[in-house]
C-alpha cells in the first residue's frame, strides 16, 4: 500500500513538473497587456521613448508596446481614430484640431515627452554673423501647413519681425518627407529641418545651421503621448504603468550623457552613425527639448494656442482641463 502511494506521489509530482512551465506562462500572458501605440515620425528628438522600451522599462510594468511609425499627423490620428493604435505619439496641436470637429469620445493629451519645436534653420550658405533680417527677401523652405514645424516657424519668423506670407518667398507645399530633397537639389535659401538631417546636411557641406527654432520658441507640448477618453477611462491602470516607464526613462536621460543616451537607442537608427545620434541627442538635450516629467502644464497650453493662433490655424479656444490629463503623471511622480 506505501509503495503503491509513494508511485502515485512521484507520478503525480511529473505531471506537475510538466505543466507548471505551462501553467507560469499562461499566467504572464494574461499579466502582460499589449499596447498598440503609433509615433508621428521615427526620430532622435523621441529619444526618451526608446529608452524606456530598450531598457525594458515597459516590460518591468508588465506591458508589451506594438510599435508602428505612421509618417505625418494625419495618418497618426486617423489611426488611434479608427481604432488602429490605443495610443499615439504626436503633436498636441491634434486633438484641438479632433476637438473642434465635435469629437464625441475626446482625444486627451496624459504625457508628454518633448517639450520645444525640435527644428533647426539651416541656411544654403555660409553666414558668420546671422541675423534673423537675412531672411527677409529670401526664398524660406518651410514644413507643410497647420503643422507644428510649421506654425512654430511662423511664430519665431514674427517674433523677429518678418512677415512670413510679405517678407520673403515661403514654400510649404511640399510633402514633409521630400523638404530635405527638395533642399539639396536647389530649391531655397533656407529650410527648417529636423535632426538628424540638419546635422547630416551641415556634414555633407549642403547646407549649414544656423538658427533653432526650439530654443526661441519656448516651451510648448510638441510631442505628447495621447489615447481616447473612453480607453483612458477603460484602462486607467495600464496608463500609469506607461506614464510611469515614460518617466523612469525621462529621469534616465536626465541624468545620462549624450554619448551613453545614444549608444543606448542606436539600434532605432540602424541606417544613423553613432556619432551622429550623439551630436543630435547632445543638440536637443543643450536646448531642453527632453520633457523631464510627463505633465503637460497649463503655462505650455496657453503657448501652443497662441502659436497656433498666430498662424491663423486655431479653430477654436480650448480649456486646458479639457484636452490634457495631469492626474496620470502627478499620481506616477508621487510614487
Amino acid at each position: 500500500m506505501l509503495l503503491r502511494n509513494y508511485k502515485i506521489a512521484i507520478k503525480l509530482a511529473a505531471t506537475l513538473l510538466l505543466i507548471l512551465p505551462l501553467l507560469l506562462t499562461a499566467c504572464s500572458k494574461e499579466e502582460t497587456q499589449k499596447i498598440r501605440v503609433a509615433e508621428v515620425t521615427r526620430s532622435i528628438f523621441y529619444a526618451p521613448f526608446y529608452v524606456a522600451l530598450e531598457n525594458g522599462y515597459f516590460e518591468e510594468e508588465g506591458l508589451e508596446i506594438d510599435l508602428k511609425t505612421t509618417w505625418g499627423g494625419d495618418k497618426t490620428m486617423t489611426a488611434l481614430l479608427s481604432d488602429g493604435a490605443d495610443v499615439a505619439l504626436v503633436g498636441s496641436e491634434t486633438t484641438i484640431y479632433v476637438y473642434a470637429q465635435g469629437a464625441k469620445d475626446p482625444v486627451i493629451n496624459f504625457a508628454q515627452l518633448t517639450q520645444t519645436d525640435g527644428t533647426f534653420l539651416v541656411s544654403r550658405e555660409k553666414i558668420d554673423n546671422f541675423s534673423w533680417d537675412d531672411l527677409k527677401g529670401s526664398t524660406f523652405l518651410g514644413m507643410r501647413k497647420g503643422g507644428m514645424p510649421q506654425m512654430v516657424g511662423e511664430f519665431v519668423l514674427r517674433k523677429h519681425g518678418i512677415d512670413p506670407h510679405n517678407d520673403m518667398t515661403l514654400i510649404q507645399n511640399i510633402e514633409y518627407a521630400n523638404v530635405p530633397n527638395a533642399f539639396a537639389s536647389g530649391t531655397g535659401d533656407f529650410v527648417q529641418l529636423f535632426e538628424p538631417v540638419a546635422s547630416m546636411f551641415e556634414e555633407q557641406g549642403i547646407g549649414h545651421i544656423v538658427a533653432s527654432f526650439g530654443e526661441e520658441s519656448g516651451h510648448v507640448p510638441y510631442t505628447v503621448f495621447m489615447a481616447k477618453q473612453s480607453y483612458l477611462t477603460d484602462n486607467e491602470e495600464a496608463m500609469k504603468k506607461f506614464t510611469k516607464a515614460i518617466y523612469k526613462a525621462q529621469k534616465w536621460v536626465e541624468s545620462h550623457s549624450a554619448e551613453e543616451i545614444a549608444k543606448v537607442i542606436a539600434p532605432y537608427f540602424e541606417d544613423t552613425e553613432l556619432s551622429l545620434i550623439e551630436t543630435v541627442t547632445a543638440n536637443y538635450k543643450n536646448q531642453g527639448s527632453f520633457a523631464t516629467d510627463p505633465i503637460l502644464d497649463e503655462e505650455e497650453w496657453e503657448n501652443l494656442q497662441n502659436i497656433m493662433d498666430q498662424s491663423g490655424e486655431l479653430p477654436k479656444q480650448v480649456d486646458y482641463k479639457t484636452l490634457v490629463n495631469t492626474k496620470i503623471a502627478k499620481e506616477v511622480m508621487k510614487k
